[in-house]
């Protein structure tokens, strides 16, 4: 993160569209809260935007307003939505699909969500293989289809009056790819785009467009998408930007509470089992093996990072770590995941924590999306570029500059990502060094 101070800080005027790839149950549930919202039917809850506080100074000095109030954010009411689906329906119409507000909630906002129809898409079988659609966009070539893309954003932000955009990637988990020659250069990248490279995904099509037209992106899937270095060149040379990935939600957001307490106890852990329930379109795309494997890898990235088994073999070198997804369509998005933790005390004696955690998925997830929309922008205001270290708070498998490890620590992520504000503010950072007695 380069140096920002209040004097450098755009103020957020006009208006700010939020672009969203996939406009299914996380992107219908986040406009839709965020419309209920500006209407006075229900609080922001789980947002730390906007119900957030953050102490400035010392504790005598009393100094703790809202997050919102101290740093120059976008006003809810500034905020337009527009984005991508392979389906047809508009927002109203995937909101009822999706089943995960109530009737009552949607009608009172039905006009304005049915305002919002997709754009069409830019969609590979061969990434998602359980979901198909009739709103996909043709081209000869995947650089034709970015071409594509750059018009509709220009052509949104000028039909919407727009003064800045951020995009929020909520569309669904792509097959598992490592990175290939297409990847390792901007250069090679649009040539791969030009040469309809088969290793070139539609999220990093997107990513490409988004960062050509100098819209910051947001990766919330765990798609190999903005961590590539292709795009981290693009996103340094256009000056924009970027985070991810993986939005951190139900299971994984419990872990990364639960983990670092063990860790701050020095209790053992020999073995985490996870398993999931999950109905909604996330589901069904995830029941594929392919998908799946992207998934995992970033469900299991979080507890060695946190739990540091080469620092403390002891206590963690024989943790076995086990994550399962089962799509199971009567409980739709409605997730429930069940943990099993094994852990070791005083003496070697082992306990268990049973943990069964009966969550809603996208419930979770849109306050984290408005959240790093919100932050995007003021990150890019701030003239910040490339990858957003201070928001891996909100991601499962945080972008870090390369040779440095991600610190998946929730609360140090907090705190890191407070401190950032502070900085940007030209205000002292918080270290909660006490008064030291000593004569």
């Amino acid at each position: 993160m380069e140096k920002g101070h209040a004097k450098n800080l755009k103020k957020p005027t006009g208006k700010l569209g939020i672009l969203i790839p996939g406009l299914g149950a996380v992107a219908t549930t986040f406009i839709a809260g965020v419309e209920s919202i500006r209407k006075g039917y229900c609080a922001p809850i789980g947002s730390l935007t906007q119900m957030g506080h953050i102490r400035l100074g010392k504790r005598t000095d009393n100094r703790q307003p809202l997050i919102k109030d101290f740093v120059p954010l976008a006003d809810l009411n500034d905020i337009v939505f527009g984005g991508w689906d392979i389906y047809e329906d508009n927002c109203y119409q995937s909101a009822k699909n999706s089943g995960v507000l109530t009737d009552a909630q949607l009608e009172r906002i039905k006009p304005y969500m049915e305002s919002i129809r997709p754009m069409k898409a830019v969609f590979s079988k061969e990434f998602v293989k359980r979901i198909d659609g009739p709103n996909v966009k043709t081209g000869k070539t995947k650089m034709d289809l970015a071409e594509q893309l750059m018009k509709d954003i220009e052509d949104f932000k000028k039909n919407n009056n727009c003064e800045r955009l951020v995009m929020v990637w909520c569309a669904s988990t792509e097959a598992y790819r490592e990175q290939s020659k297409a990847h390792t250069s901007l250069k090679n990248f649009e040539e791969g785009l030009r040469n309809n490279d088969p290793a070139i995904a539609p999220s990093q099509i997107y990513a490409y467009a988004a960062l050509k037209m100098k819209v910051p992106f947001c990766n919330g899937a765990p798609n190999l998408c903005v961590d590539v270095e292709a795009i981290q060149e693009l996103a340094m040379e256009n000056r924009v930007a970027i985070s991810g990935k993986d939005f951190k939600t139900g299971q994984t957001l419990m872990k990364t509470i639960l983990a670092p307490g063990f860790k701050a106890r020095m209790l053992g852990v020999n073995g985490w089992f996870s398993t999931n329930i999950l109905g909604n379109r996330d589901g069904e795309v995830l029941d594929d093996p392919e998908s799946f494997k992207t998934k995992e890898v970033s469900k299991l990235s979080v507890l060695d990072t946190i739990l540091q088994p080469d620092h403390y073999p002891d206590l963690y070198n024989n943790l076995y770590h086990k994550v399962r997804i089962n799509y199971y369509p009567p409980r739709g998005d409605n997730k429930e995941s069940w943990d099993n933790i094994d852990i070791v005390g005083w003496m070697g004696m082992p306990m268990q924590i049973k943990v069964n955690f009966l969550c809603r998925d996208s419930i979770l997830a849109a306050p984290v999306a408005l959240d790093l929309a919100l932050f995007t922008d003021f990150a890019q205001r701030a003239g910040y570029r490339g990858i957003q270290e201070w928001l891996s708070f909100y991601y499962k498998s945080p972008m870090v500059a390369k040779g440095l490890y991600p610190e998946h620590d929730l609360f140090i992520q907090l705190i890191k990502l407070k401190n950032n504000l502070r900085y940007a503010m030209g205000e002292d950072l918080i270290t909660h060094l006490g008064v030291e007695y000593y004569d």
